[in-house]
């Protein structure tokens, strides 16, 4: 509910607007409210893939964060907390670790805004521990906050006076150098859930259909959020069989369909898979990889359903089984798992993991 997500991937579009590459992840347990959330991004010069094992800033919106995640930051690594957050030394633990108060709550209380706006403040902190401006973040906050005149004065005023503070009182505390890459900068941010999203658009999908399973909901929530633009039907259906059993019957009538799920509603399918080898029928499935098996780790990553995803259904019938490794190959082998079906009258399979379709990324943009 402190917007973290969405506070993490502005700041990594932010920074790739600035000629940095990026690639953030969100982190939550498997319950609707009331645990720890947090979002780590990995920034730059380079192409980055994934996140490392450690951090060299972390901007904690409660004490919780900062004692989870103190073993993780890197020697000399630095903590922002709010001021109002009393802990001492013996709870931290460690001597190689800077801690920095920052007035989170004061400076939302004299903008007036909701106590949500600690996390602007909180990353016009770090850009200011960083010495990057805040120029394109402001800018970065004006698009994505379009119309909402008093968000967007609110949030700007907090980047600014959370910049201003770092500053001013530890412009020295961080010796992070972070340098602009060469090359093209007409690059996007995108999760591997939109990039199958929009390579199905590409593609030609004109029927989604599917229930809503992590981590292949956003996939769902995407198509329906452009279905007025790009013409397709999307439907979120009261279960996964009745899901590829709606596809199946959209293939049969000529127009090219896809679902989406994981391997719990996968396992629900696997009939209906093979209905549609028998009426040869041509559709994509993307297979969201999590631990398992039964409903598993639901918001946590695996790659352990490839034998499955090869071998499903009862009788033998060919398949595609295309495996992207990141968002740019999620988009490209989503067009070329729809085209392969649609040549040989056979079932594509893309089967992905949450690390990749939750995760943001920055690349060049997609050329269908």
């Amino acid at each position: 509910g402190q917007g973290l997500s969405r506070s993490g991937s502005l700041l990594g579009k932010a920074l790739m607007r600035g000629g940095l590459h990026v690639f953030g992840s969100i982190d939550y347990p498997s319950v609707i409210r009331g645990s720890h959330n947090f979002y780590t991004l990995t920034v730059s010069g380079g192409e980055v893939h994934s996140n490392g094992d450690s951090v060299d800033i972390v901007l904690a919106l409660n004490k919780e964060t900062v004692l989870l995640h103190v073993d993780e930051v890197s020697p000399g690594g630095v903590i922002v907390y709010d001021e109002g957050v009393d802990i001492s030394s013996e709870e931290l633990g460690r001597e190689d670790v800077l801690l920095l108060p920052f007035p989170l709550t004061m400076i939302v209380k004299e903008i007036g805004g909701p106590d949500v706006i600690r996390n602007t403040v909180a990353l016009g902190a770090g850009l200011g521990l960083m010495d990057i401006g805040v120029e394109v973040m402001k800018a970065v906050i004006s698009d994505v906050f379009s119309g909402r005149e008093r968000i967007i004065e609110m949030n700007h005023a907090a980047i600014e006076m959370g910049y201003v503070y770092a500053r001013e009182h530890y412009a020295d505390a961080v010796s992070i150098e972070l340098k602009p890459s060469g090359g093209s900068l007409d690059r996007i941010i995108v999760t591997g859930n939109e990039a199958v999203a929009l390579g199905a658009i590409a593609a030609g999908c004109r029927f989604y259909a599917a229930y809503p399973m992590t981590p292949a909901s956003a996939v769902l929530h995407y198509l329906i959020s452009t279905e007025e633009e790009t013409g397709m039907t999307v439907v979120q259906t009261e279960s996964e069989i009745s899901a590829l059993n709606m596809v199946v019957g959209a293939s049969y009538a000529g127009v090219r369909a896809m679902t989406a799920t994981s391997g719990g509603g996968f396992c629900l399918m696997t009939e209906a898979l093979s209905l549609a080898a028998m009426t040869e029928s041509p559709l994509v499935l993307m297979l969201g990889q999590r631990p398992g098996p039964s409903t598993g780790l639901a918001t946590y990553t695996s790659q352990g359903d490839l034998l499955f995803a090869v071998h499903a259904g009862h009788g033998e019938f060919p398949r595609v089984v295309v495996a992207p490794g990141d968002v740019e190959e999620c988009f490209h082998l989503t067009v070329e798992a729809f085209n392969l079906a649609e040549r040989y009258q056979i079932q594509s399979i893309i089967i992905t993991d949450k690390q990749v379709i939750e995760s943001h990324k920055s690349t060049a943009a997609f050329e269908a």
